[in-house]
């Protein structure tokens, strides 16, 4: 009589999944670029004449890929362990033991344990909500609301309706990179990768546009 067999253990997720953040407004814009772009370059393509296909073909090689760069592509992913920056070129892995603080100005920025910067191009500033959210304090504080301001008779304000959305992003992810720094499992060097997914078409439509119009 032979034993039964064990059990197969079934496949886990990961214990930590990403929390993802990007631009809505740039996803948008881009894809009305994207969409209207490709109208007006297939159209000179099929209906054009004399170089006017290959210039087309030659700006949407160009184009295409430098809209996406900049509008769908940048993207942050963050979890317990690390946080990774997709921009419009590169993608940096940064371990949280690798990050040494989060600034947000006119742009938002993260600075490593050795001083480099990166732009975090999938979380804009919006100078427009910051004054949003001021009017809004200011309107609280001169009517009484009790979740405005910081006497200690009021209760605390709740952060998500007094900082704007690009603000509350970094909020968290400071707060993230603060609390797990020290974890075994955060630990490491930045890792940076170059998206030759993009640079390449871009590059060949450039050079495309360049003979196109020297042999002219």
């Amino acid at each position: 009589m032979t034993d039964p067999e064990p059990p197969v253990a079934e496949p886990q997720d990961p214990e930590y999944k990403d929390r993802t953040f990007r631009s809505s407004g740039g996803i948008a814009g881009g894809v009305l670029l994207l969409a209207l772009g490709g109208w007006l370059g297939i159209d000179a393509m099929i209906r054009g004449e004399g170089r006017t296909p290959w210039l087309a073909l030659a700006g949407l090689l160009l184009a295409v890929p430098l809209v996406v760069a900049f509008t769908v592509r940048p993207a942050v992913y963050a979890n317990d362990d690390r946080m990774r920056i997709r921009n419009p070129f590169r993608t940096i892995t940064l371990p949280w033991a690798s990050v040494s603080g989060l600034r947000s100005g006119y742009s938002n920025e993260v600075f490593t344990q050795s001083g480099t910067k990166y732009q975090l191009w999938a979380v804009p500033v919006s100078l427009r909500g910051r004054k949003k959210v001021a009017r809004r304090k200011t309107q609280g504080v001169a009517s009484g609301d009790p979740s405005i301001g910081t006497g200690a008779s009021r209760r605390p304000a709740q952060p998500e309706s007094l900082r704007a959305a690009g603000d509350q992003i970094m909020d968290d992810l400071r707060e993230l990179s603060e609390r797990r720094a020290g974890a075994k499992s955060a630990q490491g060097e930045p890792v940076v990768r170059w998206g030759y997914e993009i640079i390449a078409p871009a590059v060949a439509g450039a050079v495309l546009l360049a003979v196109v119009l020297a042999v002219a």
